[in-house]
């Protein structure tokens, strides 16, 4: 039986370098192209072909892959998305991918230096957060993945909590708080961990979409009283619909004061931290028992990259080590090197994300990244300028970092649906992509400035077709 190799090792060599040099083109010249458009249906149905049988060249791949995939991406890496919370990816990036794929490192554990790579990553990202740097962590998919690590530990973390691990969550009757403008996998997580959603208390929010302390002190008490054990407080730096950050200091207070663990939920947020200027802004966040966030938002970096950071690295190993004889840890030779990765969280087969992570803050370094995401706060705060002084547009959330939420005022009936459908004409359009939301039950145009390469003409040229196309929807419903 012949392995997998190419026999000719200089024709994918060529391969490679058109590969490398059409993606590069690409990157180079994204203003020239749609932000986005759709597949159409016989290029969708093209790509199912079933399972191959029968090998074909990369070359013929390739082909399809650039006919195909390119063209339809998601567009995050153009300066005109601005839907969602993407971060852009750079060309270090997409080069430091390549690198790790080479490599094809398990970094569940072992001796190897790709471990030294994410220990010093997870270092950096202490040191970003205000974090001891001696604290656990490790690189995950993203930030859904890390909050349900922080949640996990946090509950082993209480008195005895650690009998969970072999008699399960039923025995206990945990209670964790969050604001109601957390992030969605808060109560997945609550939901997947077998605690169940509703032990997450959703606490309300006030006019700045900020969580009302005196109802979460309220909330705690009458869980008590009741014959409830709290264990967490989750707070959040940067909601997912207007970027607006819980007073975390004052969380970290009730939290020390209660006894409960003190988790951030600081998915793009907590990167602001990587600004002088915004930094003040997260006060607190270096008190938490843990920290989850995402390198592949704010920081740029490839997908995918979250990260999870917790204050007692005892605690993190306690929640997920275990102990088998096919990982036994040796004295010498390639299985030594403890704590692995894999003992602070599920997985136990790893890539090699930190690469990535490691070569593009190495490449432009903490404060040229500072700069970058106060200058995506400033361009925010000029899209809201624009609004707030057009008489056809209203701001419908304080702007506190990147997001602006605003809707088009116009002469109709459902003025929601008349703000949704001209978003969606102008994803179609291919100018920018940004997406929607609900802000105090009204439809909001969000507008999320995440991308390192977006400048104030790209948000000035969103309002200004946003406004066109509203004028040509208005026009088009006259005349029904």
């Amino acid at each position: 039986m012949s392995g997998l190799d190419p026999d000719n090792w200089d024709a994918l060599r060529q391969l490679g370098h058109r590969m490398l040099d059409d993606m590069i083109d690409r990157l180079s010249h994204l203003r020239e192209q749609p932000v986005w458009q759709p597949m159409p249906t016989d290029l969708r149905q093209e790509l199912r072909t079933g399972l191959p049988d029968a090998p074909s060249s990369p070359e013929d791949l390739y082909a399809r892959f650039q006919e195909l995939v390119v063209p339809y991406s998601t567009g995050n890496v153009h300066p005109g998305f601005m839907g969602w919370v993407h971060g852009g990816g750079t060309a270090i990036g997409m080069l430091s991918e390549l690198l790790a794929g080479g490599l094809n490192a398990n970094c569940g554990g072992r001796d190897h230096a790709p471990i030294e790579v994410e220990r010093e990553v997870i270092r950096w990202a202490a040191q970003i957060c205000g974090f001891p740097t001696d604290c656990s962590g490790l690189l995950v998919t993203g930030s859904s993945m890390a909050n349900m690590i922080a949640v996990i530990t946090a509950s082993r973390a209480v008195p005895d909590g650690l009998a969970m691990r072999k008699a399960g969550v039923g025995t206990r009757k945990l209670t964790g708080y969050a604001a109601a403008s957390a992030h969605g996998c808060i109560s997945r997580a609550f939901d997947l961990t077998g605690l169940g959603s509703d032990a997450l208390r959703i606490i309300p929010v006030d006019h700045n979409n900020r969580m009302i302390l005196s109802a979460l002190e309220d909330a705690i008490a009458r869980d008590r009283d009741a014959g409830y054990e709290p264990f967490m407080v989750i707070g959040t730096a940067g909601t997912v619909d207007t970027g607006s950050i819980d007073d975390l200091d004052m969380l970290a207070d009730i939290t020390a004061r209660e006894k409960l663990w003190f988790h951030v939920d600081g998915a793009f947020g907590a990167l602001a931290a990587l600004s002088a200027d915004l930094r003040p802004m997260l006060r607190g966040m270096e008190r938490a028992d843990s920290i989850a966030f995402d390198f592949h938002k704010w920081a740029q970096v490839q997908y995918d990259a979250g990260c999870i950071l917790v204050r007692d690295p005892t605690l993190q190993a306690a929640a997920f080590a275990q102990s088998r004889s096919y990982l036994a840890r040796e004295d010498r030779g390639l299985a030594t090197n403890g704590p692995w990765f894999c003992d602070l969280g599920p997985d136990l087969s790893r890539g090699f994300r930190a690469l990535k992570v490691w070569m593009t803050l190495g490449t432009y370094g903490a404060e040229r990244m500072g700069e970058m995401v106060a200058g995506c706060c400033a361009i925010a705060r000029h899209l809201a300028r624009r609004v707030e002084e057009n008489p056809r547009t209203e701001l419908l959330a304080p702007v506190t970092l990147n997001i602006v939420c605003f809707r088009v005022l116009a002469p109709v009936d459902d003025l929601d649906h008349f703000n949704g459908e001209i978003v969606k004409d102008l994803h179609e359009s291919g100018v920018a992509a940004p997406s929607t939301t609900l802000i105090q039950g009204r439809k909001a145009v969000r507008a999320a400035i995440v991308n390192h390469r977006t400048v104030e003409a790209d948000v000035d040229r969103m309002l200004d077709k946003l406004l066109e196309l509203a004028d040509a929807r208005l026009a088009l419903e006259q005349q029904d």
